[in-house]
């Protein structure tokens, strides 16, 4: 700075004479003693703020911070060296893309976007983890607690009516889809008992279960429909059934 400021306050002229006469010429160009001057004064403001942005560094100001806000703060003082010693290179002749400070450049790059989606998350709306549904929370107690006055009954009714019609929507439309499914249930049920009822009456006779179709048995055969009079009542007596032939003897 005070190079910069020495070199602002010097006369950047020559004399040159010719023929006995002088005249004055500007050695440095006029452009560049302007863009020397703004830098000076941008020199001269960053020197005003600078020590009240080093007093923020300090480790306890720091860890009273939020991780956000912490890292933001670390992330600029970061940008700011590299930034100044940059600035230093130049003045010196050095070129910064030639020196090591580049790969800092790339570094504080990816860093500044890690920092800016963090900043974006905390920006969006929280999203629910869960919900309670008071009505369900009221009943649970009311269980639960038995010796409860009807004063204090009523009171859990009121708070739980306080959730307004979305919860009772809610819970028509959870009531009526477990009546729908009761009602599926029950018509499939229904449908399975008659058809293993229509297909008991083609297999057997409406009477005492006699086949129906080509086996056709007579009416006199008792002992054949006292068979199936044992089948239909689910008798657990063992039938017995002669195998013998007529002279007594047992057939193979």
């Amino acid at each position: 700075m005070e190079g910069v400021g020495k070199e602002k306050n010097s006369s950047p002229t020559a004399s040159s004479g010719n023929g006995g006469g002088g005249s004055g010429a500007t050695i440095v160009p006029e452009s560049v003693m302007d863009a020397v001057n703004r830098t000076s004064i941008n020199i001269e403001e960053v020197g005003i703020f600078f020590d009240d942005f080093l007093s923020l560094c300090d480790g306890d100001i720091l860890s009273q911070m939020d991780p956000l806000q912490r890292a933001q703060s670390l992330l600029l003082i970061a940008k700011i060296t590299t930034t100044l010693f940059t600035l230093r290179l130049r003045c010196n002749g050095v070129n910064p893309d030639e020196h090591p400070i580049k790969s800092e450049h790339e570094r504080l790059r990816l860093y500044q976007e890690k920092v800016q989606r963090c900043i974006e998350l905390s920006k969006a709306p929280l999203r629910p983890s869960a919900t309670i549904n008071a009505q369900a929370a009221t009943r649970f107690i009311e269980h639960s607690l038995p010796d409860l006055t009807k004063e204090q009954k009523q009171s859990m009714r009121e708070i739980s009516r306080r959730e307004g019609p979305t919860i009772k929507y809610l819970e028509r439309s959870v009531h009526k889809k477990r009546k729908y499914e009761s009602t599926e249930k029950q018509s499939v049920q229904t449908a399975a008992k008659e058809f293993l009822e229509k297909a008991a009456r083609e297999l057997l006779g409406d009477n005492k279960g006699r086949f129906k179709g080509p086996l056709q048995l007579d009416d006199s055969d008792a002992e054949i429909d006292e068979l199936f009079d044992d089948c239909n009542n689910s008798s657990k007596e063992p039938i017995l059934v002669d195998d013998s032939d007529e002279d007594g003897q047992h057939v193979d």
